[in-house]
């Protein structure tokens, strides 16, 4: 069974794209292949920064003969008095078979003419030679670019075509206006060690080829010799190695033929923080730092450098990059002594320059707003006066170091600096620590801040930027959020989760509009309600998407067009995380099943009348002379006894405890419904029908406290 390779050699591909395109090729080729019958034994695909290659393994000469059932007109246009008509002539014409071909069967809608075709395998050659084409101009990426003068677009220009069918080459050509690239069996060694073309015999035998011609295809064996090289070159200077694996994957994709060399800066320059260090080596230069210890972040004074050259250049290499990063750290050094020079306070007013967004003014501006937010986060929680110091005066500095050199020339030291700053000018611990941690997280996956101040300065800030750009009408939509909207609502939310907050962000959402209102009064009136509907999307995200907790669950605690529920899972979204958690562990456990039928039967007759959802006391809405059954009595008297358990469940969140009442009171509520004293709830009798409601409505309350059963889907 044939194997086929196709090589696309292209100039030096960003190394974005090297990994991107692979793993598009990897869902592509069998794709198409499947669609056309094609099986295999195997589908590898390889990339380089100067080539993008698969290889099929096994596959069959040609295709599968193959049958298809065709469906003609109808019968009674087909045939007129048994003899075929010119409608009839036409079909069996247009599908290459004689009359007799045609067969008569009934269908939903009539008596219809079919013909069963045989369809010939097409020889597999041809059908790789029109689908390479396919396989190319679907790729995806960024900064696609023409080249020559056609319409071809490509990351980087297409140098050479291997289209190899075991060991014929198939005619394929890539037409780019006046620039044709047309198939071969010549690809292209390494640039510097090999820089000879390289023929390759049988397409089985490009990875070995490719080797011989020191280019190492496969990607994953490329990333494990980069890493093992960087490993043992950091044990060889005394130290470990620092291998993040977003470097690591990027370097991947920077060379074909690794190689490891190590390079030296001066020991002076470790007086900088070792952020400002490794972001210099890791973020600008691609390099990866060395570490005296793998559990804490102080630098030796070397780095380690993937080559994609010559290794007996190796020391013109490491000189080379030395004098680059000797420049890149004397450059930190002179800002970060400069910063040094006047306290972190003392950079305030040079916020008043920087612009935060055109219509809401300054940085400067933006603290003030912040330490306001704060301040109402502070109200609401019990913490002492030197908690409440501290996070005022995070407030106040968290955006200074904005306007420092060091931060100027390296963005990414937002915060780090603050902190470090921070406590060079004499401030607290604590304060200093919150600088760096309100940036946090940073994204999906990133750390949250671990200290209250902390804490309350990143929701303070998160929620200015939110308040402020929905307040310009700069609402997210599905495919833009270029201020990170989502991910500051998301980003709130776990933090008060993860911190147990006891934050009402109802009630801090209206005080913040209102301060936002108050300072600009064309702001549109539906502006709260927006938040408190982006806020409920983004906790009904986070609960299915990272608390695995099943979408109807979810809108029992939420709601589904219900104020009252909606405004209790933003007065207190501690309750509304443990509510959910724990109607997913009843499900899960089958507790749920217990109550499920009793209430949420219950639950939907409830809706018929008018009883307040929040009334829980029997006395206040059922009228007992109007019982008529045993059944009513015994409701009631269930009723009675739940309603001090539920108040106590309130207050402590117990929800097993009224699980548990819940369970009990089940049997009395089925006898209710269907035993020897059952009721007609619908009574014609509307006094006795409004009252038997209200006992409905009583339980139905009752596990409101929990969750509104009516929103809940039978497992």
């Amino acid at each position: 069974m044939p194997n086929f390779l196709l090589e696309l050699g292209t100039e030096e591909l960003p190394a974005s794209f090297v990994a991107g395109s692979a793993q598009q090729w990897q869902r592509l080729v069998p794709a198409t292949l499947a669609e056309e019958s094609l099986t295999n034994d195997s589908i590898n695909v390889y990339a380089t920064p100067r080539r993008l290659a698969v290889l099929v393994k096994g596959l069959p000469v040609q295709q599968l003969d193959r049958e298809e059932e065709v469906k003609g007109p109808p019968a009674s246009s087909a045939f007129k008095d048994g003899k075929p008509t010119k409608a009839a002539e036409g079909f069996a014409k247009k599908q290459g078979v004689e009359i007799d071909a045609l067969e008569v069967r009934a269908t939903d809608k009539g008596d219809f003419v079919f013909v069963l075709k045989k369809i010939p395998g097409r020889m597999t050659a041809d059908i790789l030679t029109e689908l390479v084409p396919q396989w190319i101009n679907k790729l995806e990426g960024k900064r696609f670019m023409r080249w020559a003068d056609g319409d071809l677009k490509f990351p980087r220009p297409i140098r050479s075509l291997v289209a190899l069918l075991d060991d014929t080459v198939l005619p394929i050509t890539l037409v780019s206006g006046s620039d044709t690239v047309k198939s071969d069996r010549i690809s292209q060694g390494h640039r510097v060690l090999h820089p000879q073309p390289v023929s390759i015999p049988q397409a089985e035998d490009y990875v070995e080829c490719l080797r011989a011609a020191c280019v190492e295809v496969d990607r994953t064996q490329r990333k494990n010799q980069i890493k093992a090289q960087v490993e043992a070159a950091a044990t060889k200077q005394g130290g470990y190695a620092d291998i993040t694996e977003d470097l690591l994957e990027e370097v991947t994709d920077l060379v074909e033929w690794p190689n490891a060399v190590v390079g030296k800066f001066d020991e002076e320059f470790l007086i900088l923080p070792p952020e400002v260090i490794t972001t210099i080596i890791v973020t600008n230069q691609r390099y990866f730092p060395i570490l005296k210890s793998p559990d804490y972040p102080e630098l030796l004074p070397y780095f380690i450098t993937i080559s994609n050259g010559s290794p007996a250049k190796a020391a013109i290499i490491a000189a080379g990059n030395e004098r680059v990063v000797r420049a890149r750290l004397a450059d930190g050094q002179f800002f970060y002594k400069a910063d040094l020079v006047k306290p972190l306070e003392d950079y305030l007013p040079k916020l008043e320059k920087v612009t935060f967004q055109e219509d809401l003014g300054t940085v400067r501006a933006k603290v003030d707003r912040l330490c306001k937010i704060a301040s109402l986060i502070v109200n609401q929680l019990q913490i002492t006066e030197e908690e409440q110091a501290d996070v005022a005066r995070a407030a106040l500095l968290c955006k200074a170091d904005l306007v420092t050199q060091m931060v100027y020339e390296l963005p990414e030291m937002q915060g780090i600096m603050g902190q470090k700053y921070a406590l060079a000018s004499g401030e607290s611990e604590q304060v200093a620590t919150a600088i760096f941690e309100h940036y946090l997280p940073k994204g999906a996956g990133d750390n949250l801040p671990q200290s209250l101040t902390g804490q309350v300065v990143a929701i303070a800030d998160k929620l200015d930027t939110l308040v402020s750009i929905f307040g310009l009408g700069m609402l997210p939509t599905g495919s833009s959020d270029p201020f990170a909207l989502r991910r500051a609502a998301n980003a709130i939310t776990n933090i008060i989760w993860a911190a147990q907050l006891p934050v009402n962000l109802h009630q801090l959402l209206a005080q913040v509009v209102a301060e936002f209102t108050a300072a600009r009064p064309e702001t549109p009136a539906e502006l709260l309600a927006q938040l408190y509907e982006f806020f409920l999307q983004r906790i009904r995200t986070l609960l299915q998407e990272e608390k695995n907790v099943d979408y109807d669950l979810v809108n029992a605690v939420l709601g589904e067009n219900d104020p009252e529920y909606t405004e209790r899972a933003l007065r207190d979204l501690l309750d509304a995380l443990e509510r959910a958690l724990f109607l997913q562990e009843i499900r899960n456990n089958q507790t749920l099943d217990l109550i499920y039928e009793t209430v949420n039967r219950s639950t939907r007759l409830a809706a018929q009348g008018d009883l307040d959802k929040v009334e829980l006391e029997p006395k206040a809405a059922v009228k007992a002379e109007l019982f008529q059954k045993s059944s009513e009595q015994a409701f009631y008297d269930a009723v009675v006894q739940l309603v001090p358990q539920t108040l106590l469940c309130k207050q402590t969140r117990d929800y097993q405890q009224l699980v548990d009442s819940l369970t009990e009171i089940a049997p009395t509520v089925s006898n209710f419904f269907d035993g020897p004293e059952s009721v007609l709830v619908m009574d014609s009798d509307p006094e006795i029908k409004q009252n038997r409601l209200n006992l409905l409505g009583l339980l139905r309350n009752h596990a409101r406290v929990l969750a509104d059963f009516g929103a809940i889907v039978k497992s």
